[in-house]
């Protein structure tokens, strides 16, 4: 399969934006800044649509590089987000006096475990 020279500079092009969305996803998450999180999302669902059309044979090292990249910044934000998440969760049920009110159905909890 022969490379299209434009898709692949087009595609680090895209890579590169999504590795700074996720940095920038990183600093709202730590600052705790709802637009700025918000933000993040909008501009990852962009560019995930952008992804969408990728062709593997575009797919050179330093796009291996920035998807590595991508991965592992997304993980950590995932991370975070649970953390906060689960903190947000522990204040609920400390005002309220009862964890079951915000507890997740079985089957939504189960999907969303990590093995």
């Amino acid at each position: 399969m022969s490379q299209n020279p434009s898709q692949g500079a087009s595609l680090r092009e895209t890579l590169r934006q999504m590795v700074a969305v996720l940095q920038d996803e990183r600093q709202a998450l730590a600052a705790l800044d709802l637009d700025a999180i918000m933000g993040a999302a909008v501009g990852k669902s962009g560019l995930c649509d952008v992804l969408a059309g990728a062709e593997e044979a575009a797919v050179d090292e330093e796009c291996r590089g920035l998807l590595d990249a991508a991965r592992r910044l997304n993980e950590v934000n995932r991370q975070v987000r649970n953390l906060i998440a689960a903190n947000v969760a522990q204040r609920l049920d400390a005002i309220v006096g009862s964890p079951a009110l915000y507890r997740a159905a079985p089957a939504y909890a189960y999907a969303g475990a990590r093995g």
